[in-house]
């Protein structure tokens, strides 16, 4: 009992620090993507940190997948570093020992993942999609901050506000230029403010500025001086109803749909648990270390195994989706070699006397 619950604290340990690294690192990814799309112009910075919650959730099963496997990896990796390992050979425990005290540290995970892949995740993917489309229906005036070039929803004008609304509630230092039929018009007013009629429709008024209206390339240009300007703002409401893409489908939605596409998901989200199961168990074989010889050998071959393993799962997906194999093939077949794999492993492992039980020669 002592050791079965300090196996379960070192494991723990291992794999809290492990998903630590990963969650961070899953984080600056989506945010770097984030900033990008806000700095362009396609994410208002004020929606970045609930994309930023949404992405997290929607791939957090590869951080705890990769959390499983790198935990009980360098757990018994420090085991054979250690030498506790000769300890365990000499009393005559297998290496098949370590299947139930890893199963028990795994299978909670395994349970979360699934939990994860099936419900939470498709829900992350369907509350981002319609938390664009929402920013996507927003006028061009809510897309407006000072001193940043904007671009309206359909690209046809371009707003500058060099200083923001004041307490009157009127911009200063107003551009925009607005491209229509091969004519270009731009439009510089000292200050604007927004108002809306009695019928509900929005404009942006500009005051004390010109109008510049002509074809690039030809001398047929007209300039107009105004006290006075009105642009009408265009409405662009967009339906925020459920996204049409595969993956923000709810488990319930893929089972009342199932064509190929549906299919294909329903591979890959029922993969991605057993695959965490399976990397766990692939962990014990591979997790031997020489103590003389290098100690990341071991790692790498781990995440090659990884990256191999999850890119049949990938390609197992897009061939159901494509209708080129059965459901239950490209459900099964990632797995079955995964299992090969890791009895070959076993068998290995098994079938070599560890150097410290050989007998020395008389």
């Amino acid at each position: 009992m002592i050791f079965r619950r300090a196996l379960q604290r070192e494991f723990t340990h291992a794999a809290g620090a492990v998903f630590i690294v990963l969650f961070a690192v899953l984080v600056t990814i989506v945010l770097i993507r984030l900033l990008g799309q806000a700095a362009g112009g396609r994410v208002p910075a004020d929606a970045v940190l609930a994309l930023i919650g949404f992405g997290s959730l929607t791939d957090l099963p590869i951080v705890l997948t990769l959390t499983v496997f790198l935990g009980v990896l360098l757990s018994l990796s420090r085991g054979y570093r250690d030498s506790e390992m000769v300890v365990w050979f000499s009393a005559g425990m297998p290496l098949t020992a370590w299947v139930a005290p890893v199963l028990r540290f795994a299978l909670p995970l395994v349970l979360v993942i699934g939990g994860l892949t099936m419900f939470l995740g498709p829900w992350a993917n369907q509350k981002s999609a319609e938390y664009r489309v929402q920013l996507e229906s927003r006028d061009d005036t809510q897309r407006i901050a000072p001193g940043v070039f904007r671009e309206s929803t359909g690209a046809r004008r371009v707003f500058f506000v060099e200083i923001g609304a004041g307490d009157d509630g009127k911009v200063r230092n107003v551009f925009v230029s607005e491209e229509k039929d091969d004519r270009l018009t731009v439009v510089a007013a000292s200050q604007g403010s927004l108002h809306t009629d009695e019928d509900g429709n929005r404009y942006v008024v500009l005051e004390q500025g010109h109008r510049y209206d002509g074809r690039p390339g030809t001398p047929e240009y007209r300039v107009m001086a105004f006290d006075r300007y009105q642009l009408r703002i265009e409405s662009n409401q967009q339906s925020a109803g459920p996204s049409s893409k595969t993956r923000a489908k709810s488990m319930p939605e893929l089972l009342r749909e199932p064509d190929r596409r549906a299919f294909g998901e329903l591979s890959v989200r029922i993969s991605t648990p057993l695959a965490a199961l399976f990397l766990a168990l692939l962990a014990i074989p591979l997790s031997f270390v020489n103590p003389r010889a290098g100690r990341t050998n071991n790692l790498l071959l781990a995440v090659f195994i990884y990256l191999i393993y999850n890119n049949a799962i990938l390609v197992c997906q897009s061939w159901v989706s494509q209708g080129r194999i059965p459901f239950s093939l490209g459900l099964l077949s990632p797995h079955l070699l995964a299992f090969a794999l890791l009895m070959l492993l076993f068998y290995h492992r098994l079938a070599v006397t560890p150097p410290w039980r050989r007998r020395r020669a008389p």
